[in-house]
């Protein structure tokens, strides 16, 4: 692993827009697709709250076939200073997020397969998370490069 960029607040570091480029692997059949779109990070309801709402949209193309996609996310001040508690948008706990060394694991059962995340910062405007999925439904690999908007 190469050099990491420490991130003092993930909330902070996070807020605006990110372009998104996502790569899909399914490992078992050897499918592949891709997302490309766009990622807000954006306040909640109370613009006091340092919490964030993420939103993303864009186009999944899975097989040759695009489709519009989108998913929404809220990134909570976590149990330490300038962590993230990660959750779905119905509240649900989907996993930490601790930046402050660059980099980061993250696990989330889903039934009976285990999404393993891998989170690194590249550099003020450019950070990466992959995503091992594996067990008896699903055994995928999604890797996404986020880039702020504005810089190349």
């Amino acid at each position: 692993m190469g050099e990491f960029w420490p991130v003092a607040d993930v909330l902070a570091y996070l807020a605006g827009s990110w372009r998104v480029e996502r790569a899909v692997r399914d490992l078992a059949s050897g499918a592949e697709g891709y997302f490309t779109g766009t990622t807000v990070f954006g306040p909640l309801e109370n613009p006091a709250d340092t919490s964030l709402l993420h939103h993303e949209s864009g186009t999944f193309t899975w097989q040759g076939t695009p489709r519009p996609a989108e998913r929404t996310l809220r990134f909570l001040p976590g149990d330490r200073a300038g962590t993230a508690a990660v959750r779905f948008s119905d509240g649900r706990p989907f996993h930490d997020l601790d930046l402050t060394s660059g980099y980061c694991l993250a696990d989330h059962p889903c039934s009976a397969d285990l999404y393993r995340g891998e989170f690194t910062v590249l550099d003020e405007h450019h950070w990466r998370s992959v995503w091992r999925v594996a067990g008896p439904a699903k055994d995928l690999a999604l890797t996404t490069d986020y880039a702020r908007e504005g810089w190349e």
